[in-house]
């Protein structure tokens, strides 16, 4: 099989690495991809923007298969451009993309399904929003409702934080959330709008500073284990809210095809929603598909289950100085090459001097060990040998997950 992989990111970086070890491909290709990628993928630049572009791109090298990482051409349509051109792409219609794309279109779904959920307020306008603050208490959860990569959400702990951080989401309209106590959990399934086929339970660190501090990130690490859940858990999220999930879009006329992520927090009463990703998380999908066993084409192509081992990994992002607000590029990257783990590249560039920082997440380190320590231990170990000018990394990453041992 001839594949196409759209996205630049360390996610897509994963993504590409683990088709091309698949006994089933034949060639990779990634639009646009990344330094990281063109190692494992021929790289090609689309001539036009948009879905437009990539099915072009998608009709030159003859794919048989096209699988987006990003959210941001799942909601443009990039799926129905494919569609009605017959070609196979993994990812849903711009309509069932949704329920990323506009959180105000995800609680509403959430409501009408009967799937757990915190309570929230829709508010038009940012006056309207401060109003409505007064029904909750705090801390309060703030979303925008557009894409905002990962940076669209503010946990304020009184009326004041409140009140700045609607000024500071980037859209107009808001949902105003319940905060819900719990642990987070990122549980994905791969569907074809009426099965699932999970992943490993995982989960993310969102937040910039060790300790869960300081602001919303794309995410700063991941890990994969499988203590993250116990097998009752895992019933419940998959009867209460995934299969009505893929039930409810089905019946509203948006079958949800290809990876739907759940963003749950394991609250005292069981699973809830907070978020729905349309697409593989990043970085997430660095310790998940570090650790497959099976055949990733065979899932994507042909709904075969995936399996992982019992060790765990982990990844750990390395940010450039300044993350997530501006941030410097330009700066030389070392000791990939000599770390002794497998690093996914994200904000990357070749120039006359080397590999150079080109974003904000850099790098994602991942490794893998017998227990979650040992895997945490190996990953940290490689960190310590990468280096570049202003590199930022929380030093936490997957030790919540050392109370289950």
């Amino acid at each position: 099989m001839k594949i196409l992989v759209i996205g630049s990111g360390g996610r897509e970086h994963a993504i590409t690495w683990r088709i091309s070890q698949s006994t089933l491909c034949g060639k990779v290709y990634a639009a646009p991809g990344n330094p990281g990628i063109a190692q494992v993928a021929e790289c090609i630049q689309p001539a036009r923007p948009g879905p437009e572009g990539l099915l072009q791109v998608a009709e030159d090298v003859e794919a048989d298969l096209t699988v987006v990482g990003p959210e941001a051409p799942l909601v443009a349509g990039v799926a129905d451009a494919f569609q009605a051109r017959g070609r196979r792409l993994v990812g849903p219609t711009a309509q069932a993309a949704q329920l990323e794309g506009s959180k105000v279109f995800a609680k509403e779904f959430l409501k009408r399904a009967g799937i757990p959920t915190a309570r929230f307020e829709v508010a038009e306008s940012a006056a309207e929003a401060r109003n409505l603050l007064d029904g909750f208490g705090y801390p309060v959860v703030l979303k925008a409702d557009a894409l905002a990569a990962g940076k669209g959400v503010i946990i304020a702990c009184d009326k004041g934080e409140a009140e700045a951080a609607l000024e500071r989401l980037p859209t107009g309209r808001f949902v105003i959330e319940e905060y819900l106590e719990g642990e987070e959990v990122s549980f994905i399934v791969l569907s074809d709008g009426r099965r699932a086929i999970p992943f490993a339970p995982t989960q993310d660190h969102k937040a910039v500073y060790d300790g869960d501090k300081g602001p919303n990130t794309g995410g700063m690490g991941a890990y994969f284990d499988h203590r993250i859940l116990t097998e009752q858990e895992h019933r419940q999220i998959m009867d209460r809210i995934i299969m009505p999930t893929l039930e409810g879009m089905q019946a509203e006329g948006s079958p949800f095809t290809g990876f739907l992520y759940a963003g749950l927090m394991m609250t005292a009463e069981g699973p809830k929603v907070l978020e729905f990703n349309v697409r593989l998380g990043d970085p997430e999908a660095q310790p998940l598909l570090h650790g497959m066993q099976s055949d990733f084409v065979a899932a994507l192509a042909d709904g075969e289950p995936m399996r992982w081992p019992a060790s765990p990994s982990v990844c750990v992002v390395l940010a450039a100085g300044g993350y997530p607000g501006k941030v410097t590029t330009g700066d030389v990257i070392h000791g990939i090459e000599s770390c002794g783990a497998t690093v996914f590249q994200a904000g990357t560039k070749l120039s006359e001097r080397g590999l150079e920082t080109a974003g904000g997440r850099v790098l994602g380190v991942t490794a893998c060990g017998e227990t979650l320590a040992q895997a945490i231990e190996e990953t940290y170990r490689a960190v310590d040998r990468i280096h570049f000018e202003g590199m930022h990394y929380r030093r936490d990453i997957g030790r919540k997950g050392l109370k289950r041992w």
